[in-house]
C-alpha cells in the first residue's frame, strides 16, 4: 500500500493494530470539528518498545523530585525542634514548590516546545541533584536557610517535570495507551510522594538530642542525593527525545506542523480563549489544590488528635497515595477503554468530594484504623483525578502541544495549592481540623459543579479515528477491487 502502510514487527510489542471496534469508538465521540480536520490522511505509525525505558527513567526522577516535596512537612513538627521555627515556616519548605512553578511555568513549557524533552530531562535532573546536595549542608540547626535554597533548587526542577507526562505519552506511545502512559508517568511523582511520606518518620526519629537528630537528618539528606545523582547518570546516558517514526495518526500530524508556523504566545492565548479548557483548569486547580494542603498539612491533622503518632501520619499519607496511585491506573486503562473522558472525571471528582467529607468527620473519632480507611478512599479519588485532567486537556485542547495545556492546569492547581494551604492552616490554628477540612470540601462542591458544565470536545481522537477510517477505507476499496488513488500506485 506504498507509503501509507503501517510497518510491521514481528513482536507483538512493535504493532500497532486498528482494531474491528474503530466504527463504535467513532460514535463515542463528542466532537465534530478539530483544526485542519479536512486535510487528515493515514501516515505511518510504529511502536517502540524503548518506550517503556523512557516513561521509567521519567518515573524514576519525577519521584525523587517529589519525594523531596513533603519529607519535611511530614515530620514538621521535629523539624520545628531542629532549627528553631514555627510551623508556617516548615510548611514554606512545602509551599515554596507551588511560589515558584507560578513565575516559571510559562518560560518552561516555551523551553519545552522549542528544545523537546530530553533538554527538560537533564535540566530538570540537574536541579533537583543540586538541591538534594545543597541539603546535605543544611543538617545544623542554624542552617534553615540552607535547606530552603536546596528546596528553592529542587521547586525549580519541578517545574521542568510537571508539565511532561501528557507530551511524554503523546509523543511516545500509541492512541490507545496514552492514557495509560500518562497514568503511569503520574505514578512516579505520586510514588514519590508516598515514600515521602513513609521514610522520613522511620529515618528521623523524635529525639532530644540535637546532635543525633543533626545525624539522622544527614542520613536522610545524603541518602536522598545518592538516588538523585544515580537517577541523573542514567538519565544522561539513555534518555531519549522521540522516536524515529511516530506512535499515532495525532503526534504524526502535530509533527507535520511547519516550527514556523508555531507561535507560543498564540497558542498561550488560543487555550485562555477555550472555554472548556478554562473550566477544566479551575477545576482542576481547586482539585490538585486541595490535595496539595491536605499533604502538606497531614501531620499538624493526625498529631492533634493523636499525639506521638509521627510514624503513622507518614502510614496514613503512604495510604493516600498508593490507593491514589491505584486509582490513577484504573482510570488511565478505563479511558484508553472507553474515551469516556468527561464522565469519568465528573464521577471521580464527585465521589473525591463525598471522601473529603467523610474523612473530615471521622478524623476525630480516636481510631486510627478508621483514618487509614477513610484517608485510603479520599487518595483513590483525589490522586487518581490527576492523570484524568492532564488527558482531558490534551482532548479539549488538540493540537496545542500537551505541555502547554498540562503546564496551565499545574500552575492553576499551586495557585489555590498556596491559597488553601496557608488558609486551612490558619484555619486549624484557630478552629480545628474538621473546620479546615470543610473549608477544603466547599472548594471540591464547586470544582464539581464546574466539571459539569465542560463541554466534551474530544479533539485528540477525532483526528486519530478520522485518519484511521481513511485508511481502513482505502484497504477495502483495494481490496474490492477499486481503482487505487494515483498516490498509492507507486
Amino acid at each position: 500500500m506504498g507509503d501509507n502502510t503501517r510497518i510491521s514487527e514481528d513482536t507483538k510489542d512493535d504493532d500497532q493494530h486498528l482494531g474491528a471496534d474503530r466504527p463504535t469508538a467513532m460514535n463515542q465521540i463528542e466532537c465534530s470539528s478539530i483544526p485542519n480536520g479536512d486535510s487528515i490522511s493515514a501516515a505511518t505509525t510504529r511502536l517502540y518498545k524503548k518506550r517503556w525505558v523512557i516513561v521509567f527513567l521519567f518515573c524514576s526522577y519525577s519521584l525523587s523530585n517529589a519525594y523531596q516535596w513533603i519529607q519535611f512537612g511530614i515530620i514538621s513538627n521535629i523539624m520545628m525542634k531542629f532549627y528553631t521555627v514555627d510551623a508556617l515556616a516548615i510548611d514554606w519548605l512545602s509551599i515554596i514548590y507551588m511560589i515558584t512553578y507560578i513565575p516559571f511555568i510559562f518560560p518552561v513549557t516555551w523551553l519545552l516546545d522549542k528544545k523537546g524533552l530530553r533538554v527538560m530531562a537533564l535540566l530538570a535532573n540537574a536541579l533537583n541533584c543540586a538541591g538534594t546536595w545543597i541539603k546535605v549542608a543544611s543538617a545544623r540547626p542554624d542552617l534553615f536557610w540552607v535547606a530552603m535554597l536546596g528546596q528553592f533548587a529542587s521547586s525549580l526542577s519541578q517545574v521542568f517535570i510537571l508539565g511532561m507526562p501528557s507530551q511524554l505519552a503523546s509523543v511516545w506511545f500509541g492512541a490507545d495507551e496514552v492514557s495509560t502512559a500518562c497514568s503511569i508517568g503520574v505514578f512516579g511523582n505520586q510514588m514519590g510522594i508516598a515514600i515521602g511520606f513513609l521514610i522520613p518518620p522511620i529515618l528521623v526519629p523524635n529525639v532530644d538530642d540535637i546532635n543525633e537528630l543533626a545525624h539522622h537528618i544527614r542520613v536522610m539528606f545524603y541518602i536522598s542525593a545518592g538516588v538523585a545523582t544515580v537517577i541523573f547518570i542514567l538519565v544522561i546516558i539513555m534518555f531519549q527525545e522521540r522516536p524515529e517514526i511516530p506512535p499515532s495518526q495525532a503526534q504524526a500530524q502535530a509533527r507535520s506542523i511547519p516550527p514556523d508556523q508555531y507561535s507560543y504566545t498564540a497558542s498561550i492565548l488560543r487555550l485562555l480563549c477555550n472555554k472548556p479548557f478554562m473550566l477544566l483548569m479551575v477545576s482542576y486547580g481547586l482539585n490538585v489544590g486541595c490535595f496539595y494542603a491536605v499533604s502538606t498539612l497531614l501531620n499538624r491533622m493526625i498529631i492533634e488528635h493523636y499525639p506521638g503518632e509521627e510514624v503513622n501520619a507518614g502510614r496514613i499519607g503512604l495510604t493516600i497515595i498508593i490507593a491514589g496511585m491505584v486509582g490513577s491506573l484504573i482510570c488511565g486503562i478505563w479511558l484508553d477503554k472507553t474515551k469516556t473522558y468527561k464522565q469519568t472525571t465528573l464521577f471521580v471528582y464527585l465521589l473525591t468530594l463525598i471522601g473529603m467529607l467523610v474523612y473530615a468527620f471521622t478524623l476525630n473519632l480516636g481510631h486510627l484504623w478508621v483514618v487509614f480507611v477513610t484517608a485510603g478512599v479520599l487518595g483513590f479519588f483525589m490522586t487518581g483525578y490527576l492523570p484524568l485532567g492532564f488527558e482531558f486537556a490534551v482532548e479539549l485542547t488538540y493540537p496545542e502541544s500537551e505541555g502547554t495545556s498540562s503546564g496551565l492546569l499545574n500552575c492553576s492547581a499551586q495557585i489555590f495549592g498556596i491559597i488553601f494551604t496557608i488558609s486551612q492552616g490558619k484555619i486549624i490554628d484557630k478552629w480545628g481540623t474538621l473546620a479546615g477540612n470543610i473549608f477544603l470540601s466547599i472548594f471540591l462542591l464547586i470544582g464539581t459543579v464546574m466539571t459539569g458544565f465542560i463541554k466534551s470536545d474530544l479533539r485528540r481522537q477525532k483526528a486519530n479515528l478520522q485518519a484511521e477510517v481513511q485508511s481502513l477505507s482505502k484497504e477495502r476499496n483495494l481490496e474490492g477491487g477499486a481503482s487505487p488513488p494515483e498516490s498509492l500506485k507507486n
